[in-house]
């Protein structure tokens, strides 16, 4: 019985302490801070690995591929340090502006593309049709020098332009009149025009909708209209003419993963599911993967994971899931402990977008769902992801500073000035606080400013 009573705090102790980390008033911000800088780092380290070898093989130097992630890791960087400085006026400012460049980039994509496939006889390599330096390769637009991927835009201008028109309704989007106009319309036509050449994407953006409207308090009548349009969008851009063969292809594949050897998306599941089956519990070790040798297609990229699985085994997976699973949390956790409205609804359209875009890659590669082509977040190669992501995730950092308890902590012992030149601002107190009296914050937390 003794022993018992002494064992008793050890088995509490660990929950405790966890349950006193969570209480603290800046939480949510180092565990979105901490959680975004190790995706990252993974990205980087997996990111080399992946591409070493392609450019020894070509010839030149095997860092190519990762000076230019870094790059854009370094671009990032600023439009994170940019977004997390930005005050909510800001974001509802030139939400809408936002939007309207995402839309009119995505068309000139979509238009470039129909243009290529006019002008290019039949069975013929594709011809990318141009207008001066401006010319289009599937998703990307390239602008000179400069290659960006419009949709990727579109995703945080889609969020924070919803997030706008919800919170000016306020409690009147229970009503599907409010919501008819000019949201649905708006909506309709983003993803569409994603849809034609990403229907990846598209679903990404449908996802991220649903959630921000979950958030709002919508009532479940419209999410079953948003389900039945969405299905029928989805059906309507598989079986669109121009799209359709490799779209089936990728369906069939993951109906009948016999097919693999037959097509090339289906070999790409061959490979991914080799890779993560040879990589045991603990992998083949950093580097060592076998199949980056020219045996899996974009295995920097959408199939970066299999990579993981090989060189890292299911511990190495575990990590990433795991990460992923606490950026839920944190972004869940940041839009119900703030109070504006706006910033509510935000938190949860990018929570949905970085966390669903995981589920979808992952469950590609682990042949659960159908291969989408979608990039990890933070970890697979591509400029214009990642920078997208740094910037919402500097979007959420700002929010999470935002909570009542986290600003109030901060006014009660703000940083050095110094600091808040540098890095952010000090956070609206609370609306129920007033600024000239901040409350007393209780010691324990009071280091996190």
């Amino acid at each position: 019985m003794v022993a018992q009573e002494a064992s008793a705090p050890a088995a509490v102790g660990p929950f405790a302490a966890l349950r006193g980390l969570l209480a603290r008033p800046l939480a949510s911000y180092y565990l979105l801070l901490s959680t975004v800088g190790l995706l990252v780092l993974i990205g980087m380290t997996m990111v080399f690995s992946a591409t070493s070898l392609e450019g020894i093989a070509a010839g030149n130097t095997p860092y190519g591929s990762i000076i230019k992630q870094l790059v854009s890791a370094c671009v990032g960087l600023v439009a994170f340090w940019i977004c997390q400085r930005l005050p909510v006026r800001t974001y509802r400012k030139f939400a809408g502006w936002a939007l309207m460049v995402s839309v009119l980039l995505i068309a000139l994509v979509d238009m470039l593309g129909v243009l290529s496939a006019l002008q290019t006889p039949a069975n013929e390599t594709l011809r990318n049709a141009k207008i001066g330096p401006i010319w289009a390769d599937q998703m990307w637009l390239h602008l000179g020098p400069v290659q960006l991927q419009p949709s990727e835009l579109g995703k945080l201008a889609f969020a924070m332009y919803a997030a706008d028109i919800l919170a000016r309704r306020g409690p009147a989007v229970a009503q599907w009149r409010e919501l008819a106009l000019p949201l649905f319309p708006v909506s309709g036509l983003l993803f569409l025009l994603v849809g034609y050449h990403d229907l990846g994407t598209m679903l990404i953006l449908l996802a991220m909708f649903i959630g921000i409207l979950w958030a709002a308090g919508v009532r479940f009548r419209v999410f079953g209209a948003m389900i039945a349009l969405g299905l029928a969008g989805v059906t309507a851009l598989v079986m669109m003419p121009g799209k359709t063969e490799y779209r089936k292809a990728r369906l069939a594949v993951f109906l009948d993963p016999d097919k693999a050897d037959r097509t090339h998306e289906g070999w790409q599941a061959r490979q991914g599911l080799e890779a993560i089956g040879s990589g045991s519990w603990f992998g083949q070790g950093l580097g060592e993967s076998r199949l980056k040798w020219g045996r899996l297609p974009n295995g920097h990229n959408d199939f970066i994971f299999a990579l993981i699985a090989e060189e890292l085994g299911v511990v190495g997976c575990m990590v990433v899931v795991s990460l992923f699973a606490v950026l839920a949390y944190t972004g869940l956790r940041i839009a119900r402990r703030v109070d504006d409205p706006f910033r509510r609804l935000v938190a949860a359209a990018l929570t949905t977008w970085l966390v669903a875009q995981a589920i979808v890659n992952i469950g590609g590669v682990t042949g659960l769902l159908p291969i989408t082509g979608l990039p990890l977040p933070f970890i697979s190669d591509g400029g214009s992801a990642l920078v997208v992501a740094l910037a919402a995730a500097g979007v959420l950092l700002s929010f999470a500073r935002s909570e009542p308890e986290a600003a109030t902590a901060l006014h009660a012992r703000p940083p050095r000035k110094a600091v808040q030149l540098l890095w952010a601002p000090l956070p609206p107190l609370p609306r129920r606080q007033d600024a000239a009296h901040p409350p007393r914050v209780r010691r324990g937390g009071s280091d996190d400013g």
